[in-house]
């Protein structure tokens, strides 16, 4: 499967008897899947469909559709609601007798809301029922095209993080191969730290003073948190490279990269070592930057 992005833009059109509609579709960054869409109203009955669909193929991101439609060949018709006119002229004659006013006129009249009214054509149902059918396989158009997008987005995404991968494995080599982590650069810093505490205090004994030792050694070694550096650059790049819905996974192991380059750094006392500790952190920070993308 390839990698998908969770930004995109489709749009699809179509006609149906006198109906003209278009879809348009867009999808933005989410921790889950959310489908939020405006109908035109009359048109509800295509969410249930439209949702069933998007569900089916997409599993993070929030997609917004928008369905627009128009109804042509069909004109309006106008005409007198009588039963208000006669009302109002009833009303109005009362008053004629009661006030001097002038006699109400036919354009006066007609301003009056209520007295007329445009009628809009009566629907066809067998014409709304295959222009609806028609706009269900138009969400399907511009979804299989969203889908597409997605995907194109995904593969430059995977390309940048199997660059960012390449970049922690070649600066955890250089971490490696630091000259403040040979055994002779830990035992020179080992016997200026044992010096400092027995200047500082004479009350040390050979036992006390060995564990002292023990600890600032292990405490130096970052042997442990390279390994699991190099065991997530593995993981991240079968992920990567099975593809699919694994923006989750991606998301946590950059935090599990970003501990242990963190561990890194606080245990360095070589200049080199966490300089090239801070360099992996910031691409680790790419990296992370770049999975929230991903679906």
């Amino acid at each position: 499967m390839a990698l998908s992005s969770m930004t995109g833009f489709a749009r699809s059109h179509g006609t149906s008897g006198p109906y003209a509609f278009e879809w348009e579709l867009k999808s933005v960054n989410a921790k889950g899947f959310d489908l939020r869409m405006r109908l035109p109203p009359g048109w509800d009955e295509i969410e249930t469909i439209a949702r069933k669909r998007a569900t089916e193929i997409l599993s993070r991101g929030t997609v917004y559709a928008n369905l627009t439609v128009k109804r042509g060949n069909a004109l309006s018709t106008v005409r007198v609601n009588e039963e208000v006119l006669n009302s109002i002229l009833r009303i109005a004659a009362d008053l004629a007798g009661k006030i001097d006013a002038v006699a109400p006129s036919v354009d006066g009249l007609m301003a009056i809301k209520g007295v007329i009214e445009v009628v809009e054509p009566e629907a066809d149902e067998a014409e709304d029922k295959a222009a609806k059918i028609a706009v269900a396989a138009a969400f399907e158009e511009a979804l299989t095209a969203l889908v597409a997008m997605r995907k194109r987005e995904g593969a430059t995404l995977g390309e940048i993080l199997t660059q960012r991968m390449s970049e922690i494995e070649s600066l955890t080599k250089k971490a490696e191969a630091a000259p403040g982590r040979k055994p002779e650069a830990i035992r020179a810093r080992l016997a200026e730290q044992i010096a400092a505490l027995l200047e500082s205090s004479d009350r040390f004994d050979s036992d006390r003073l060995n564990q002292e030792a023990l600890m600032m050694a292990a405490k130096a070694d970052i042997r442990e948190e390279l390994d699991r550096i190099a065991s997530h650059i593995s993981q991240a790049r079968e992920m990567i490279g099975k593809g699919g819905p694994v923006g989750r996974r991606l998301d946590f192991l950059a935090q599990e990269f970003n501990r242990e380059v963190n561990t890194c750094c606080s245990k360095s006392n070589d200049l080199e070592l966490t300089n090239t500790g801070l360099e992996m952190k910031n691409v680790v920070e790419q990296f992370r930057e770049q999975v929230q993308n991903l679906e």
